[in-house]
């Protein structure tokens, strides 16, 4: 099976000008995309209209109804860009390969699932915990990956509900469960966005209004997978922690001192972040004002355009996918980051 990362620039949180154009110059099929994660500007409005504009254009090629889009792809739609963030979505495709893995070589895959349909008392408690590990093992055994050493990225969308914390904690532990990062025994409802000694550092969650249950993107690296692509994953324990940031690039196969050449940052397909700054309020023993200043009630913004700026500078790119989220998502301050790159010179 053949594994492919997309990714295309989006003028306005409505523009899917680049995917109608891949779909019509037969460039891609529409059978073949899996999921879709968007960084889109503005707000809950915003996902919603990109949702729209994405399901009408794949509900024409698909010949099937908006909902049944919707239930087929997994759309991941993150608002909010800062400073140097540009918006833009990356698509999954998964299609029949023209070569066989007869290797050993370990190569990027990606699985989907989907919780049922969470009930308002359900989200945010331990039966969404459960919920989650379940489809991030089935998402895993839907990508061949077949060790959890191997997974390197969780994605989770789920419902905001009365409160979207509390969800996207249940998420985050879920998906820690599954990978073996947290024993579920460990989890009560009481941890729930307040016990951050237990966190997944694969894993990032965001929340949306537009979600009715949690929907699941394990990204990994498997022998069954034919694809040109690998996948790695590292910590940032700050903001400002640019060892670690070189180190989960090492981890992608991209020996790198403190800058990447040219040729190695045309490598680099995708780089999947969650930025945690924002979760104290301080670095490095120094105060910042994000919580206090003027921009304190957009501290997640400010956190991911940090992130985004830092790492950016790094590969030379400005259309990084960035969420935040401190809830047992990563060690409170860290940035957790899965660079895909694509291999060049080998040989499957």
């Amino acid at each position: 099976m053949n594994y492919q990362l997309i990714r295309c620039d989006m003028e306005h949180p409505g523009d899917v000008t680049a995917l109608q154009t891949l779909l019509k110059e037969e460039k891609i099929k529409a059978e073949t995309i899996k999921a879709i994660i968007a960084q889109t500007e503005g707000d809950g409005y915003s996902r919603g209209y990109a949702t729209l504009a994405f399901q009408g254009l794949l509900s024409s090629f698909l010949s099937i109804s908006h909902e049944d889009v919707i239930e087929q792809i997994p759309m991941m739609m993150i608002g909010k860009t800062g400073g140097l963030m540009t918006p833009h979505y990356t698509l999954f495709i998964q299609e029949e390969g023209d070569k066989v893995n007869q290797s050993n070589e370990k190569r990027f895959a990606f699985g989907v699932a989907s919780t049922p349909i969470l009930d308002e008392n359900e989200i945010g408690t331990l039966k969404q915990v459960d919920y989650v590990t379940e489809a991030v093992k089935r998402a895993m055994e839907e990508a061949d990956i077949d060790s959890i050493d191997d997974v390197k990225c969780v994605e989770v969308k789920c419902p905001w509900g009365v409160g979207g914390s509390l969800s996207k904690a249940a998420s985050a532990l879920g998906s820690a469960v599954a990978l073996e990062e947290v024993e579920r025994d460990c989890i009560s409802q009481e941890s729930l966005n307040r016990d951050h000694s237990l966190y997944s550092v694969k894993t990032s969650v965001s929340a949306g209004h537009e979600q009715v249950s949690a929907r699941v993107i394990v990204m990994g690296n498997s022998t069954a997978s034919s694809s040109d692509l690998y996948i790695g994953s590292g910590v940032m324990e700050d903001a400002l922690d640019l060892v670690g940031l070189r180190k989960s690039f090492e981890n992608a196969g991209i020996q790198a001192g403190s800058t990447l050449s040219e040729d190695k940052m045309e490598d680099i397909v995708q780089v999947f972040v969650n930025a945690g700054a924002d979760a104290l309020s301080t670095v490095r023993g120094r105060r910042h004002t994000m919580h206090t200043d003027a921009l304190a009630m957009h501290s997640g913004i400010l956190a991911k355009a940090v992130a985004n700026a830092v790492v950016g500078s790094y590969v030379g790119e400005t259309r990084i996918l960035c969420s935040a989220g401190s809830e047992h998502q990563g060690p409170q301050g860290s940035n957790l980051i899965a660079p895909v790159v694509r291999v060049t010179g080998g040989e499957l």
